[in-house]
């Protein structure tokens, strides 16, 4: 049984992110805990764990060895629990389930996950732990910044895959590690349980680096080696499906990145070149800018409009789902911002429209033409945005029901 069952998880991520006073410290069985996902590693497996295993009897850590085995069809199982690993068997596929199950049944103080293919090398135990027993929340290798044997790893992911990867993620949440992508790092038991890690597959990698930043949590790196493998088949790892699927996880972890700047951006094109073509004497049918052009600028406006609203329900839902993602200008904002507030600029929006609709219309009613394309254009943007934001408006009075409990009447 874990230290802290999964029931108790999260109210002690809420104590952690709302300020509420912790949860007493678990007492834990050992100091540390390795976790090793498995699937069909029957050649390499039990080396990993006698080096752990021996690795833990000479430093005098009292400590144990856990292999989540995820479906192997070889003798992983037999040999893992001959070689004296707690072997515990998790039917769900993919790399993030095995560990998050493997972290879950951890009944160490510390955790130290690294594969089970020898790779890694499981007499580096100490290193990992003495930052641990210091005070850092996490502590992470550097194969980068270490040393990378022949043939450990392939030149694409070397050169290419975890130096972009690693460089992607620290320009989206600056999180200052230098090699994101390593499968060998420990952790704090309750830091690891903070972190409320979601993610099945190898993008478990990158979650596990973007909650630690945003949580505050204190990271620390040291310089590993990486072997080649022992492995007679090749690997799990598909660079370019488990690739994307890490950039894919980054941007839905940045919803200003992924919706809102590229929304702005959409927004600002299309309002500024509605007036601008007017104010320069273009904009009727005659003219290359003329009304095809209002309209796709229009149509510019409204994608971009949508794409800012997409982001900010993306980082309100993050907000209010997942205290890891909780953010204090979410709630200054939503304190600030109430229905009728949203009704009032969204009204005052279309009605500003209105204003400039009618002599357009009314002149079109009288000749039938429709001199100023770019007035009329930029009315019907206007009252749509208007209209999108007193729906907006009642949408986040949806979501936010519960504060409406705290108001007074």
């Amino acid at each position: 049984m874990s230290p802290v069952s999964d029931s108790t998880v999260p109210e002690a991520i809420g104590a952690r992110f709302q300020g509420v006073q912790s949860l007493p410290k678990p007492t834990f069985e050992y100091e540390l805990t390795v976790v090793m996902p498995c699937l069909n590693e029957e050649i390499t497996v039990v080396t990993c764990i006698e080096k752990a295993l021996r690795t833990m009897r000479a430093e005098g850590i009292r400590g144990e060895v856990v292999v989540v085995d995820n479906g192997s069809t070889d003798r992983s199982v037999e040999v893992a629990t001959a070689a004296g690993a707690r072997v515990i068997y998790h039917p769900l596929k993919g790399y993030g389930n095995a560990l998050r199950r493997g972290f879950a049944e951890a009944r160490g103080e510390y955790i130290i996950m690294g594969d089970a293919d020898d790779s890694y090398d499981f007499t580096d135990l100490k290193r990992f732990l003495e930052p641990l027993r210091a005070g850092c929340d996490m502590v992470m290798g550097n194969r980068l910044a270490g040393e990378i044997r022949p043939g450990a790893m392939p030149w694409l992911h070397r050169y290419v895959g975890n130096p972009g990867l690693t460089f992607f993620l620290n320009t989206l949440f600056r999180t200052g590690v230098g090699d994101t992508h390593c499968g060998m790092r420990g952790f704090r038991n309750d830091a690891i349980r903070r972190m409320n890690l979601q993610m099945p597959g190898m993008e478990l990698a990158s979650e596990m680096i973007i909650k630690s930043s945003l949580a505050g949590l204190k990271i620390a790196e040291i310089p590993i080696t990486l072997h080649p493998d022992g492995r007679d088949r090749r690997p799990h790892l598909r660079s370019f499906r488990d690739g994307w699927r890490h950039l894919r996880f980054m941007l839905m972890c940045s919803p200003f990145y992924l919706f809102l700047v590229p929304g702005m951006l959409m927004v600002l094109a299309g309002l500024i070149s509605i007036p601008a073509v007017a104010l320069a004497g273009y904009g009727t049918s005659d003219d290359i800018l003329g009304p095809n052009f209002l309209f796709t600028a229009s149509m510019v406006t409204l994608a971009g409009w949508h794409v800012m609203l997409f982001g900010f329900l993306a980082k309100f839902h993050a907000h209010l789902v997942d205290p890891v993602f909780r953010d204090a200008r979410i709630d200054r904002f939503i304190r600030f911002f109430q229905l009728e507030r949203g009704l009032i600029w969204g009204g005052s929006m279309m009605l500003l429209a209105t204003a400039i609709a009618i002599p357009v219309f009314a002149h079109w009613v009288r000749t039938m033409t429709l001199p100023t394309p770019a007035l009329w254009i930029s009315a019907g943007t206007l009252f749509v945005l208007g209209l999108e934001f007193v729906f907006l408006s009642f949408l986040l009075g949806i979501l936010d029901l519960s504060r409406e409990s705290s108001r007074t009447g």
